[in-house]
């Protein structure tokens, strides 16, 4: 009877255990367990739900692990990344909470059913604006438990979106919004050979001549040089910079030139020339090149001409050419379009490594870039060590699961909850003095953006926790030297990018020594490079509206007299005054983002108030419906030095194409492919307005703005055309590349050449003619140099269409190898002409190059 008794009380005990055991946390085991075997999934509801403003989603929850979620409110949480806001508040029993930027967590209620093993759960939710490409969704969403670390779903843990991605492929998933119609095109291959079919001619024997950026004046004769290690090198003294690079990029084709000063007799000998003298007909960075059987010379009106004629040297060498190279005999006389010639690399979303740097830094000089804006710091990461300040990124160059931010970031971005996750990262000092050198000795200058007053979440977390160090060591005034917010501030804002927190408050005189702390220490790696810190970009940009109005410092700022400073409206041009000026008196222009110069959308701020000499501004955003695609004008006819930096054409972070499968945003245009980046014209901005956000065809530009477009009255204020490339879905070097080139090569060729085709109407002939030029040396040879040089290009995928039951194929870029299949890609052959297919089912294309880089493939469906 005792035992009886016994084995009672035990099961009733081990019956009101389970409740209270299924609200316990799991263990690491557990959790892992769980997120190894559940599969999660987003899906695309319909875009076609509430105009542009918000569309509907899903996040759909397998459980095929021996595990079941509890009924009812419990500790875990699942957290996931999504760049779309969700409006969504409670769904299937769980409760959607915004963290901050793309993070957002779900936390199960007490009217949460549980997940059986065994059991689907898919979760409805609503957010802003549209998805319409998988790379909007973000990977690794991961899941908590009590003190167990954090797990991620082992099927989110991947680069290819749809391990956790359901297909986009119905119209209301394709269309970004349904009301307006959406009016850009699918790319599908029968659009895409519509696309690709050329008027222009052009030779393999031409196109192997053609060099990127195209010289101004180019003349070829009879006969080659036959380029061999028998050769020599001459060069002015000068030159010896010039020189070494050139001696390394002559050892890729395999040829080792002996080099020697300009006093020492070449004799007999075959001998490349490289001098300097005035050639004022050509300018800065001009140069004359002239290639004979037994002789090359290379004449620059400086040292960055020798180094731009070498390149156009090595332009005319075939890629698939090694120890003997054939150069057809040529005269050319060649001068920068453009000044200034820019590539900006965002590194603050996402960190690539060092050599994804170099080799961009490497790939720019090449092509006759020569200012590289390094954007390193943003709300999701510092990446670059300054002394003194080690918090900023030992804190701020990693993202992973610390709510409190004392050891890392907020994870963001899809890098998940672990410090070794992607995007995380920073370069150390002495790898930046190396990059600067590296840079100057390629003639490319490296101008930093220390982002804020907005973009500057990483910063103030850093300088954050590093006051919490301080005090907790008992150093209150260490702890408030380099503080970038004010912990009385009750302010609220979000920005574009959903931060509630991002915006250095200007009222704080730490503020400014914040930026001159780290401007101090980028002097000094410059100065150790053997160069100069002659600009400064410091951002600007999309401040949160609603910034520091509550705060008590910016409060006792307003009240006192006299000082300028009535009101929040007075911050932003307060802010920049003194960074202006800080940087003034250390000899540095800055610069900045449009909008960070703006009043509003036709008003920018005074600049008689800055006493810098230059101060650059960064044009972006042609929207041309928002009314703000005149900015360009309207900052250079103010004294502003403007840097064309357009969205529409210049955006390398957008998609090459229509297509759901295409990496990148797309809010300024649905795609730029390298051939709307080429067809960009500097000259006339408001030429280049050919659609809307929608699609729609631009027919009258004023009409469409609704107010007179002010004409450019002081072009000696465009300083030149700047490509962009920003990192948010770009989490790998290779991604980075591939967003990159070959767009870069058609916006270098843009800012060196003006095209004939150029004018207030682009004339479609000539052009026609111009980029099969361009786009037939890309595949001919610039795609495999880039390969060869261990960048990975975009391949454009092919068109293809049955006519009368021939299957015709082409590609954006004449000559590049075609692929096809008609087995549904087991078995591949090279396409060269029209051939017979049965059906259109099971046949495939894809574009090649060399034996191991093919682009996506298509179907003819």
């Amino acid at each position: 009877m005792k035992i009886q008794k016994k084995l009672l009380t035990r099961a009733i005990a081990a019956t009101l255990l389970v409740p209270m055991m299924a609200k316990a946390a799991w263990d690491n085991a557990q959790l892992q367990t769980f997120t190894d075997n559940t599969t999660f999934t987003f899906a695309v509801e319909s875009n076609h739900h509430n105009g542009s403003s918000s569309f509907l989603a899903s996040i759909t929850l397998k459980n095929d692990s021996k595990l079941a979620l509890p009924a009812g409110e419990s500790d875990w949480q699942i957290y996931f990344h999504s760049i779309r806001k969700v409006a969504t508040e409670q769904a299937s029993g769980l409760k959607f909470e915004h963290v901050n930027g793309d993070l957002h967590r779900l936390v199960p209620t007490k009217e949460f059913a549980g997940l059986k093993p065994g059991e689907t759960l898919t979760i409805p939710y609503e957010a802003a604006a549209w998805i319409a490409a998988y790379t909007d969704f973000m990977p690794r969403a991961f899941m908590v438990s009590g003190n167990s670390k954090p797990a991620v779903f082992a099927n989110t843990d991947s680069e290819n979106m749809l391990d956790f991605v359901a297909p986009i492929v119905r119209d209301n998933q394709l269309d970004r919004h349904g009301e307006p119609k959406d009016l850009s095109p699918r790319a599908t291959a029968a659009w895409r050979y519509e696309q690709n079919q050329q008027t222009g001619k052009l030779s393999r024997e031409d196109a192997l001549k053609r060099i990127i950026p195209k010289p101004m004046d180019v003349d070829f004769n009879r006969g080659y040089a036959d380029l061999s290690s028998q050769w020599q090198i001459r060069y002015a003294g000068r030159l010896k910079s010039e020189v070494a690079v050139f001696q390394e990029d002559l050892a890729d084709y395999g040829l080792t030139l002996e080099a020697k000063p300009d006093h020492i007799s070449a004799g007999k000998t075959k001998t490349i020339y490289l001098q300097v003298a005035d050639l004022s007909d050509l300018g800065s960075e001009g140069y004359q090149l002239e290639v004979d059987d037994n002789k090359i010379v290379i004449t620059g009106h400086d040292n960055a001409g020798v180094f731009y004629g070498i390149q156009s040297l090595l332009a005319l060498f075939p890629a698939d050419q090694q120890g003997q190279i054939q150069v057809p005999n040529v005269e050319i006389k060649d001068a920068p379009r453009f000044g200034w010639r820019g590539m900006h690399y965002d590194n603050g979303r996402n960190y690539h490594g060092k050599e994804a740097l170099f080799k961009l830094v490497e790939q720019m000089g090449r092509y006759k870039l020569n200012k590289f804006h390094w954007h390193f710091s943003e709300d999701e990461g510092w990446r670059l060590e300054i002394p003194g300040l080690p918090e900023l990124t030992d804190i701020g160059g990693y993202r992973c699961f610390d709510l409190q931010e004392r050891e890392c970031l907020l994870t963001q971005l899809g890098t998940g909850p672990h410090k070794s996750g992607s995007g995380n990262g920073y370069l150390t000092r002495d790898e930046f003095v190396e990059l600067l050198k590296f840079a100057k000795a390629r003639h490319v200058q490296i101008i930093p953006e220390i982002e804020g007053p907005g973009h500057a979440r990483a910063s103030i977390k850093a300088m954050e926790a590093r006051y919490h160090t301080l005090m907790e060591a008992g150093k209150p005034e260490q702890a408030k030297a380099y503080l970038l917010s004010d912990p009385q501030d009750t302010s609220k804002y979000i920005t574009v990018q959903n931060y509630t927190d991002n915006s250095m408050n200007v009222c704080q005189d730490s503020t400014y020594a914040f930026i001159e702390k780290v401007t101090y220490e980028l002097q000094g790696m410059y100065r150790e490079a053997g160069t100069r810190l002659t600009n400064l970009h410091f951002g600007g940009d999309e401040v949160g509206a609603g910034s520091w109005v509550d705060s008590p410092v910016c409060q006792a700022l307003f009240a006192e007299p006299n000082n300028g400073i009535a009101g929040p409206t007075d911050l932003k041009p307060y802010f920049t005054q003194r960074v202006a000026t800080l940087l003034a008196k250390r000899g540095i222009a800055p610069g900045a983002w449009e909008d960070g110069l703006m009043y509003d959308k036709v008003n920018p701020f005074n600049r008689d108030a800055f006493p810098n000499e230059v101060f650059t501004a960064n044009v972006w955003d042609n929207i041309w419906e928002w009314g703000v695609a005149d900015r360009a004008h309207r900052l250079a006819n103010d004294g502003y030095q403007v840097v064309l930096s357009h969205g529409t054409h210049l955006y390398f972070d957008h998609p090459y194409e229509p297509h759901p499968a295409e990496r990148g945003y797309y809010w300024a245009a649905r795609y730029t492919d390298s051939k709307k980046t080429f067809s960009y014209m500097p000259d006339d901005v408001y030429a280049n307005a050919d659609f809307t956000r929608s699609g729609e065809v631009i027919e009258n530009l004023e009409a469409l703005v609704g107010r007179p477009l002010p004409e450019l009255e002081k072009p000696e204020n465009i300083l030149g055309i700047q490509g962009q490339v920003w990192s948010e879905t770009i989490r790998t070097e290779d991604q980075m590349q591939a967003m990159v080139f070959p767009r870069l090569l058609a916006m270098a060729e843009r800012a060196w050449h003006k095209a004939g085709w150029e004018g207030e109407r682009l004339d479609k002939k000539r052009f026609a003619q111009d980029w099969h030029g361009f786009s037939a040396a890309l595949a001919l040879k610039e795609l495999t140099k880039l390969d060869k040089a261990g960048v990975n290009v975009n391949l454009p995928v092919p068109g293809g269409k049955i006519i009368d039951g021939q299957l015709h194929a082409n590609s954006a870029f004449p000559y590049l190898t075609i692929e096809v299949s008609l087995d549904n890609g087991n078995n591949w052959q090279t396409y060269t002409a029209p051939m017979s297919v049965s059906q259109s089912g099971g046949v495939l294309l894809r574009t090649r190059l060399g034996d191991k880089k093919f682009s996506r493939t298509t179907g003819l469906d």
